[in-house]
């Protein structure tokens, strides 16, 4: 009988050590970037599975979310399944600690001189009524998961908007170097065919120095614009790849007031401080609940006994509990405070917001009409340009200022698509959604 008393305390043991089960990782790993021809939406993807940010916004969900159905337990019964021996030498009876369930051991003139006693059993204990502490536990673990993700979605669209960024300005450096390399091309073979006297020629090789600057500049601007969005993707800075995309001026119409609605609507920090306001409320009802009693239904069942396990103990409570907490009202008056502090918070951001908006909205129109305005001086000059080499003479210096003039009007140009792309970036992000 001793053995199986023994063989069921080392299974109860045994099921309480098991460690848990290994928690699933959810980054993914993505081999260096060799030889890729990058979109915008492929750089995103990659620079969100990268981020670390990102990532870690995403476990605190998965955390959140674990919160959430541990509240939930707290409505069911909290049982406990618990196995004793205990072998002791008493001159007196005692009670043993919580650690082995309180167990009741007599002394030596009851026991007959005994020492060893055995038991195994289950408990259950359920709150029948609480106050409602235990439903706004479920509640603010609710609200702490939906503002969880609210700052998922926060880092998800500064992340974006740094790639946006990163992205753009590669493109402009790539289509500003290869305007520079087609440019100097067309000079070194306008510049072999002329004929003209010392001083001209010295002019000529300044001005032919002064536009291969210009193309060596670019090539450092491609360079660092480069390593810009490799750390925006968080890749290996040796990796080696390129970007495609549509780089041209963006054309648009969009309507500021639903703008700002659409913002007050989507934009992931004014949702938080609104779970944040939530958040406040419920803490006040459950600081409130304190005033109200607790009522718990308890039973047991036991198996004892000092050789066998032939006992029996059976029982049923039900308990009324009454909290006298000294701090009862600071900690309301505390709550109050916090959930006007919170009000206040959410105003401002609201009104952040809508400065966001409105900034970015007349960034993007300021944009859009200048990039109207350098594209028809581009054209212009463009047209001009392929005339001239057709039918004007090639030699002096003035073929040579003429491509000096035409690089620094074309890199204007170029310029204003970049701030148009970029304002529109910055215009989404401040919406909280790609438009």
């Amino acid at each position: 009988m001793i053995k199986n008393i023994f063989f069921i305390f080392v299974i109860i043991f045994l099921g309480s050590s098991l460690p848990a089960q290994a928690q699933k990782e959810y980054g993914l790993k993505f081999s260096s970037l060799i030889n890729d021809n990058l979109s915008l939406e492929n750089a995103i993807r990659i620079g969100l599975e990268n981020n670390s940010d990102f990532l870690t916004a995403r476990q605190e969900i998965a955390i959140a979310e674990q919160k959430v159905n541990e509240a939930k337990f707290l409505f069911l019964p909290q049982l406990a399944l618990q196995g004793t021996a205990t072998w002791y030498d008493l001159d007196y009876p005692m009670v043993l600690s919580d650690a082995v369930a309180n167990r009741f051991l007599p002394g030596q003139v009851i026991s007959d001189k005994r020492d060893q006693f055995f038991g195994v059993g289950v408990t259950a204990t359920q709150y029948l009524y609480s106050g409602g502490r235990i439903r706004n536990t479920l509640k603010i673990a609710r609200a702490h998961l939906k503002q969880t993700q609210s700052r998922y979605e926060s880092v998800k669209n500064a992340t974006v908007l740094d790639i946006k960024k990163s992205f753009y300005n590669l493109l402009f450096a790539q289509h500003y170097d290869q305007l520079l390399q087609a440019l100097l091309e067309k000079a070194h073979r306008w510049n072999s065919r002329s004929s003209a006297d010392i001083w001209t020629q010295i002019r000529q090789q300044s001005l032919l120095a002064q536009l291969e600057a210009q193309r060596h500049e670019a090539s450092r601007q491609m360079t660092q614009a480069k390593l810009a969005l490799l750390a925006s993707l968080n890749k290996e800075l040796n990796a080696n790849f390129s970007i495609e995309g549509d780089f041209s001026a963006v054309q648009g119409e969009w309507n500021l007031p639903q703008l700002y609605l659409r913002a007050m609507e989507l934009r992931p920090e004014l949702k938080s401080a609104l779970y944040a306001l939530e958040l406040d409320n419920i803490s006040i009802d459950l600081a409130l609940s304190k005033r109200y009693p607790d009522i718990i239904l308890n039973a047991s069942y036991e198996q004892l006994g000092a050789d066998t396990l032939e006992d029996t103990n059976k029982q049923i409570s039900l308990a009324m509990r009454f909290p006298l907490p000294y701090n009862f009202s600071a900690q309301i008056a505390q709550k109050k405070a916090e959930q006007k502090k919170s009000a206040l918070r959410r105003a401002q951001i609201e009104d952040t917001i809508r400065m966001q908006v409105a900034g970015s909205f007349e960034e993007m129109r300021f944009w859009q009409e200048e990039a109207l305005a350098r594209q028809q001086t581009y054209q212009q000059l463009t047209s001009l340009l392929q005339k001239a080499e057709k039918t004007a003479s090639k030699s002096g210096t003035a073929p040579l200022e003429a491509l000096l003039s035409y690089a620094q009007v074309a890199q204007s140009y170029l310029d204003a698509i970049r701030q148009t792309l970029l304002a529109k970036a910055q215009l989404e992000w401040s919406v909280g959604q790609d438009l």
